[in-house]
């Protein structure tokens, strides 16, 4: 199977991959050797096209090939995510406390305007309702 830009478009590839093909070679097809790849390991999303490309048997072979690099990858960005996940959640806690406030006042402000246009949805389906129902 070839790799061009408009087979990954085919293949539902997001236009920034399709633009990344692009740039190396064009329209293409890939010169697709180990070298060529792994030239270019930073361009890509592999993953996603060894799910896209490859088959079954192929696929479960590349699975079993990129685990232990993916869980040396797990293991080594680990604490950077867990530091990530606190600096976030603190974040969050403080956003809710400081929107809390601000939502308030625009949900009484907003009351009484969204109370009427409830009532004028509700008459509104009765009326076309009632007048539907009449001519059946």
């Amino acid at each position: 199977m070839t790799i061009t830009a408009s087979r990954l478009s085919d293949l539902g590839a997001c236009r920034s991959q399709v633009a990344a093909f692009r740039a190396i070679w064009g329209d293409g097809p890939a010169p697709m050797t180990v070298e060529a790849a792994v030239e270019n390991a930073d361009a890509f999303d592999w993953d996603w096209a060894a799910d896209s490309f490859l088959a079954a048997p192929a696929w479960a072979e590349y699975k079993r090939a990129t685990a232990p690099a993916k869980a040396e990858y797990e293991r080594a960005i680990a604490p950077a995510w867990a530091e990530y996940e606190r600096a976030e959640a603190s974040a969050m806690a403080e956003y809710k406390r400081a929107a809390t406030a601000p939502w308030d006042e625009y949900m009484r402000a907003i009351a009484p305007a969204w109370a009427e246009y409830e009532r004028a949805m509700a008459r509104a389906f009765a009326e076309a309702y009632i007048k539907q129902e009449a001519a059946a």
